[in-house]
C-alpha cells in the first residue's frame, strides 16, 4: 500500500497542450494540475479525446506542453532539452502501450536486452522476464508468442531498466478479458513488490478498482478524483 506521506515524484501544474491542426487548434489540455506520489498506483479514466494520452506522454518525456510546469524530483521537463528528456525517459521511465512494439526479428531476451544495454543499474533480461512469468520463453520470437504474452515481454522491458515510474496507455486494450487480467496482474504485482510508481490508462472502468487512486479526465481537465476504500485484486475484478 503506498505512503500518504510518501514524496511527490512527479509534480504537473497548470499543464496546457494545444495542437494545431491546419487552421484549427485543438485543446487537448486544459490547465491539469496533478502530484503523483512514490509507489502510487493511479488509474486514469476517460473517454477517447479526453486527454489521457496527452498527460500520460508529457509526465512520461514523450511531449513537451504548451504551457504549464512538469516535474520530476529535480527535472523540470516542461523546459527540457530533447537530449535531457531522452536522459529522462531512458533512467526513469519505463513505458508500455496498447500495442507491444516488440522487434520480430528477436527473441524475448533480445527484445528485453535492447534496454539493459542503456540503463544504469539494469535486471538481467532472464529476471525481468521471470518478474512477469516468462521465464520459460526466453528464447520465443514474439511470433511465437500470444498476443498476452507479447505484452508481458514489453512490460519486461519496460521494467528491465528499474524505472522509477511505470506509464501504461491502454495496456489491456489489445486483449480478452482473461489474458488482460493477466497483464494487469503483472502490474499490480510490479507496483507492489517493486515500489515502481504506476500510471495506467484506460477506457474500462472496473480497472479502477485496483488503484490507490483514480483521476477522471474530460476534456482536457481533470474532471473527478476518488480513492477505492477497498483496494481490488485483479483477480476481484469483472467487467
Amino acid at each position: 500500500m503506498h505512503n500518504a506521506n510518501a514524496t511527490a515524484v512527479i509534480a504537473a501544474r497548470g499543464l496546457t497542450k494545444v495542437y494545431r491542426m491546419g487552421t484549427t487548434e485543438v485543446h487537448a489540455l486544459r490547465g491539469v494540475d496533478l502530484s503523483v506520489r512514490e509507489g502510487e498506483f493511479i488509474v486514469l479514466l476517460g473517454p477517447s479525446g479526453s486527454g489521457k494520452s496527452t498527460l500520460l506522454n508529457i509526465l512520461g518525456g514523450l511531449d513537451t506542453p504548451t504551457a504549464g510546469g512538469v516535474r520530476f524530483l529535480e527535472h523540470e521537463l516542461a523546459s527540457a532539452q530533447e537530449a535531457e528528456l531522452t536522459r529522462y525517459r531512458r533512467e526513469h521511465v519505463g513505458f508500455v502501450f496498447q500495442f507491444y512494439n516488440l522487434i520480430p526479428s528477436l527473441t524475448a531476451r533480445e527484445n528485453v536486452a535492447l534496454v539493459t544495454e542503456i540503463a544504469e543499474r539494469p535486471m538481467a533480461p532472464d529476471e525481468a522476464l521471470d518478474w512477469v512469468g516468462l521465464g520459460e520463453r526466453l528464447d520465443h520470437f514474439p511470433s511465437q508468442l500470444s498476443g498476452g504474452e507479447q505484452q508481458r515481454v514489453a512490460i519486461a522491458r519496460a521494467i528491465a531498466k528499474r524505472p522509477d515510474v511505470l506509464l501504461c496507455d491502454e495496456p489491456t486494450g489489445a486483449l480478452d478479458y482473461e489474458t488482460g487480467k493477466l497483464v494487469l496482474e503483472v502490474i499490480a504485482r510490479i507496483n507492489a513488490d517493486l515500489g515502481t510508481t504506476a500510471m495506467v490508462i484506460t477506457h474500462n472502468a472496473a480497472i479502477a478498482g485496483m488503484a490507490d487512486r483514480v483521476l477522471r479526465l474530460g476534456n482536457g481537465k481533470i474532471v473527478g478524483e476518488s480513492r477505492p476504500e477497498h483496494k481490488l485484486t485483479p483477480s476481484e475484478i469483472s467487467w
